[in-house]
Protein backbone atom coordinates (compact mmCIF):
# COMPACT_ATOMS: atom_id res chain seq x y z
CA UNK A 1 0.00 0.00 0.00
CA UNK A 2 2.80 2.45 0.92
CA UNK A 3 4.68 1.56 -2.29
CA UNK A 4 1.60 2.26 -4.39
CA UNK A 5 1.09 5.58 -2.62
CA UNK A 6 4.74 6.53 -3.32
CA UNK A 7 4.27 5.76 -7.02
CA UNK A 8 1.11 7.86 -7.15
CA UNK A 9 2.88 10.73 -5.35
CA UNK A 10 5.96 10.66 -7.62
CA UNK A 11 3.96 10.45 -10.84
CA UNK A 12 1.58 13.17 -9.60
CA UNK A 13 4.60 15.38 -8.93
CA UNK A 14 5.85 14.60 -12.45
CA UNK A 15 2.57 15.74 -13.99
CA UNK A 16 2.78 18.98 -12.02
CA UNK A 17 6.32 19.52 -13.33
CA UNK A 18 5.21 18.92 -16.91
CA UNK A 19 2.30 21.30 -16.57
CA UNK A 20 4.70 23.87 -15.08
CA UNK A 21 6.25 24.23 -18.50
CA UNK A 22 9.31 22.03 -18.38
CA UNK A 23 9.76 20.98 -22.01
CA UNK A 24 12.85 18.89 -21.53
CA UNK A 25 12.95 15.21 -20.69
CA UNK A 26 11.76 14.38 -17.17
CA UNK A 27 12.41 11.14 -15.34
CA UNK A 28 9.96 9.44 -12.96
CA UNK A 29 11.67 6.86 -10.75
CA UNK A 30 9.50 4.73 -8.52
CA UNK A 31 10.56 2.12 -6.01
CA UNK A 32 9.29 -0.79 -8.14
CA UNK A 33 9.80 0.30 -11.78
CA UNK A 34 12.31 1.40 -14.35
CA UNK A 35 12.74 5.05 -15.31
CA UNK A 36 10.25 6.50 -17.77
CA UNK A 37 11.09 9.43 -20.02
CA UNK A 38 8.27 11.86 -20.77
CA UNK A 39 8.66 14.25 -23.70
CA UNK A 40 6.28 16.57 -25.47
CA UNK A 41 6.05 17.46 -29.12
CA UNK A 42 4.11 20.28 -30.74
CA UNK A 43 0.77 19.01 -32.01
CA UNK A 44 -0.44 22.43 -33.20
CA UNK A 45 -0.74 26.09 -32.36
CA UNK A 46 -4.10 27.84 -32.35
CA UNK A 47 -4.83 31.52 -32.88
CA UNK A 48 -8.31 31.88 -31.36
CA UNK A 49 -10.24 35.12 -31.86
CA UNK A 50 -12.13 36.12 -28.73
CA UNK A 51 -15.03 38.45 -27.95
CA UNK A 52 -15.78 40.71 -25.04
CA UNK A 53 -16.02 39.08 -21.63
CA UNK A 54 -19.41 38.72 -20.01
CA UNK A 55 -19.01 39.11 -16.23
CA UNK A 56 -21.42 37.46 -13.83
CA UNK A 57 -21.97 38.83 -10.33
CA UNK A 58 -19.53 37.47 -7.71
CA UNK A 59 -20.68 34.23 -6.12
CA UNK A 60 -19.61 31.96 -3.28
CA UNK A 61 -16.94 30.49 -5.58
CA UNK A 62 -15.55 33.79 -6.91
CA UNK A 63 -16.02 35.94 -10.01
CA UNK A 64 -17.16 34.20 -13.18
CA UNK A 65 -16.63 35.40 -16.74
CA UNK A 66 -17.61 33.95 -20.09
CA UNK A 67 -15.56 34.82 -23.16
CA UNK A 68 -16.96 33.92 -26.60
CA UNK A 69 -14.61 32.18 -29.03
CA UNK A 70 -15.31 33.83 -32.39
CA UNK A 71 -13.17 31.74 -34.72
CA UNK A 72 -9.53 31.46 -35.66
CA UNK A 73 -7.00 29.11 -37.18
CA UNK A 74 -4.73 26.27 -36.07
CA UNK A 75 -1.72 24.61 -37.64
CA UNK A 76 0.69 21.84 -36.72
CA UNK A 77 3.01 19.34 -38.39
CA UNK A 78 0.16 16.86 -39.18
CA UNK A 79 -2.98 18.98 -38.90
CA UNK A 80 -4.41 22.40 -39.76
CA UNK A 81 -7.71 24.18 -40.19
CA UNK A 82 -10.07 26.69 -38.58
CA UNK A 83 -11.66 27.25 -35.19
CA UNK A 84 -15.44 27.35 -35.59
CA UNK A 85 -17.14 30.47 -34.18
CA UNK A 86 -19.20 28.67 -31.56
CA UNK A 87 -17.03 28.10 -28.52
CA UNK A 88 -16.78 29.68 -25.10
CA UNK A 89 -14.19 30.06 -22.38
CA UNK A 90 -15.76 29.91 -18.90
CA UNK A 91 -13.49 31.46 -16.30
CA UNK A 92 -13.57 31.53 -12.52
CA UNK A 93 -11.43 34.01 -10.62
CA UNK A 94 -11.05 32.26 -7.28
CA UNK A 95 -10.88 34.01 -3.90
CA UNK A 96 -7.12 33.25 -3.80
CA UNK A 97 -6.62 35.22 -7.05
CA UNK A 98 -5.94 32.29 -9.37
CA UNK A 99 -8.13 31.91 -12.44
CA UNK A 100 -9.49 28.57 -13.66
CA UNK A 101 -10.40 28.47 -17.34
CA UNK A 102 -12.47 25.87 -19.14
CA UNK A 103 -12.77 26.43 -22.86
CA UNK A 104 -14.87 24.30 -25.16
CA UNK A 105 -14.67 24.70 -28.92
CA UNK A 106 -14.61 22.85 -32.24
CA UNK A 107 -11.78 22.65 -34.74
CA UNK A 108 -12.50 21.98 -38.41
CA UNK A 109 -9.58 20.46 -40.30
CA UNK A 110 -8.82 21.56 -43.85
CA UNK A 111 -10.08 18.18 -45.05
CA UNK A 112 -13.45 18.61 -43.29
CA UNK A 113 -13.18 16.68 -40.02
CA UNK A 114 -14.59 18.18 -36.80
CA UNK A 115 -12.59 17.83 -33.58
CA UNK A 116 -14.07 18.65 -30.17
CA UNK A 117 -11.69 20.30 -27.67
CA UNK A 118 -12.06 20.92 -23.95
CA UNK A 119 -9.15 22.94 -22.59
CA UNK A 120 -8.83 23.30 -18.80
CA UNK A 121 -6.23 25.82 -17.66
CA UNK A 122 -4.88 27.46 -14.54
CA UNK A 123 -3.64 31.05 -14.50
CA UNK A 124 -1.51 32.12 -11.53
CA UNK A 125 0.18 35.51 -11.30
CA UNK A 126 3.20 35.66 -9.02
CA UNK A 127 4.44 38.79 -7.28
CA UNK A 128 2.53 41.74 -5.87
CA UNK A 129 -0.09 43.61 -7.89
CA UNK A 130 0.55 41.37 -10.90
CA UNK A 131 4.26 42.25 -11.08
CA UNK A 132 6.28 39.15 -11.57
CA UNK A 133 5.64 36.01 -13.57
CA UNK A 134 2.55 34.41 -15.01
CA UNK A 135 1.93 30.70 -14.90
CA UNK A 136 -0.59 29.55 -17.50
CA UNK A 137 -0.76 25.84 -18.32
CA UNK A 138 -3.54 23.54 -19.40
CA UNK A 139 -4.64 19.97 -19.98
CA UNK A 140 -6.67 19.30 -23.11
CA UNK A 141 -9.29 16.64 -23.77
CA UNK A 142 -9.44 16.06 -27.51
CA UNK A 143 -12.17 14.07 -29.24
CA UNK A 144 -11.53 13.23 -32.89
CA UNK A 145 -13.66 11.13 -35.27
CA UNK A 146 -12.95 7.40 -35.17
CA UNK A 147 -11.37 5.90 -38.28
CA UNK A 148 -10.28 9.34 -39.46
CA UNK A 149 -6.76 10.58 -40.18
CA UNK A 150 -6.96 12.23 -36.70
CA UNK A 151 -7.99 9.16 -34.69
CA UNK A 152 -4.48 9.19 -33.14
CA UNK A 153 -5.59 12.26 -31.12
CA UNK A 154 -7.98 10.00 -29.16
CA UNK A 155 -5.07 7.96 -27.84
CA UNK A 156 -2.75 10.54 -26.27
CA UNK A 157 -2.49 13.11 -23.48
CA UNK A 158 -2.16 16.79 -24.43
CA UNK A 159 -0.76 19.70 -22.43
CA UNK A 160 -1.09 23.32 -23.40
CA UNK A 161 0.22 26.83 -23.07
CA UNK A 162 -1.74 30.05 -23.38
CA UNK A 163 -0.32 33.37 -24.53
CA UNK A 164 -2.25 36.64 -24.47
CA UNK A 165 -0.36 38.82 -26.97
CA UNK A 166 -0.03 42.60 -26.93
CA UNK A 167 -2.47 43.78 -29.61
CA UNK A 168 -1.43 46.11 -32.41
CA UNK A 169 -3.69 49.05 -33.28
CA UNK A 170 -6.81 47.81 -35.10
CA UNK A 171 -6.10 44.17 -34.30
CA UNK A 172 -8.98 42.04 -32.98
CA UNK A 173 -8.41 40.33 -29.60
CA UNK A 174 -7.00 36.80 -29.75
CA UNK A 175 -5.04 34.25 -27.75
CA UNK A 176 -2.40 31.76 -28.82
CA UNK A 177 -2.85 28.20 -27.56
CA UNK A 178 0.12 25.86 -27.89
CA UNK A 179 -0.94 22.19 -27.85
CA UNK A 180 1.71 19.59 -27.01
CA UNK A 181 1.32 15.82 -27.21
CA UNK A 182 2.82 13.92 -24.33
CA UNK A 183 4.93 11.19 -25.96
Amino acid sequence: MIGAMKRIFYCGALILLLISGIRQSVYCQTANSDSQVFKTGLAWETKALIGDAIALAPSKHGQRRVIPILGGTFKGPKIEGTVLPMGEDWQLVRPDGDTELQARYILKTNDGYLIHVINRALLHVTGSAGKGGRYIRSVLDIEAPLNSPYDYLNHAVFLGTLTVPQLKPGEKPYVIIGVYQLQ
